[in-house]
């Protein structure tokens, strides 16, 4: 089985299955949550042996797990926000991908050697049409008519959470060059480790409660 059919059986077990925790709440949420620390945690002292990399990364994954839980569980706006963070997080890491298979391009960045200004402009391209898609599933759920997408500033904050995630992505990738190895763990085929693929959420997760507390959403 080579690597992209391993990544998108992965997906397809791993994406369903968080959903399912994060809707479900309570202590589900809770466990799954603490699965993803214990997991991640062996990750790191397995494969990092800088302890400013295993501080930063633990750091991280603490505040952003914390965010998601808060997120969860604090109002049906921040519910709705949450939903929105997956959702967008994973239209801004499909829309890199094509865009950077299909156009190609300038090389963006040697941190990351795949990464290509063709492929940025796609993640924020596949961010924004996020908006569009919450506000579908938003009117299918309620059965009201939503106006969410219709608000400019949605669309900002598409922009910067897209700019999160993309920094995120920079950033792992950066740890991983300082240590010399591709990927942050084996957990995953076809992805690699936890890091290699909860890298963006973990900063959009923890951009996306600054915006909730600034009440810049809804």
């Amino acid at each position: 089985m080579n690597n992209l059919k391993k990544r998108i059986l992965t997906s397809v077990i791993i994406f369903p299955l968080s959903i399912f925790f994060i809707i479900k709440g309570g202590y589900y949420i809770v466990s799954f949550l603490y699965a993803v620390l214990i997991l991640a945690n062996f990750e790191v002292f397995s494969f990092f042996k800088r302890k400013i990399l295993i501080i930063t990364l633990d750091g991280l994954l603490v505040i952003s797990l914390l965010s998601i839980l808060y997120l969860r569980n604090d109002t049906t706006s921040s519910f709705v926000l949450l939903i929105w963070v997956i959702i967008l997080t994973v239209c801004s890491d499909i829309g890199g991908y094509i865009f950077g298979k299909i156009f190609k391009g300038k090389k963006f960045t040697k941190i990351s050697p795949n990464k290509t200004l063709s492929g940025v402009i796609g993640s924020f391209l596949f961010s924004l049409g996020s908006v569009f898609l919450l506000g579908f599933i938003i009117e299918i759920v309620s059965g009201v008519e939503s106006d969410f997408f219709q608000k400019p500033r949605y669309f900002i904050l598409a922009i910067a959470l897209s700019l999160a995630a993309q920094l995120g992505d920079l950033t792992i990738s950066y740890f991983k060059r300082l240590e010399k190895i591709k990927d942050a763990g084996k957990l995953l085929p076809g992805h690699g480790g936890i890091f290699d693929r909860i890298d963006s959420l973990m900063f959009v997760a923890l951009t996306a409660y600054i915006f909730y507390a600034l009440k810049l959403f809804p």
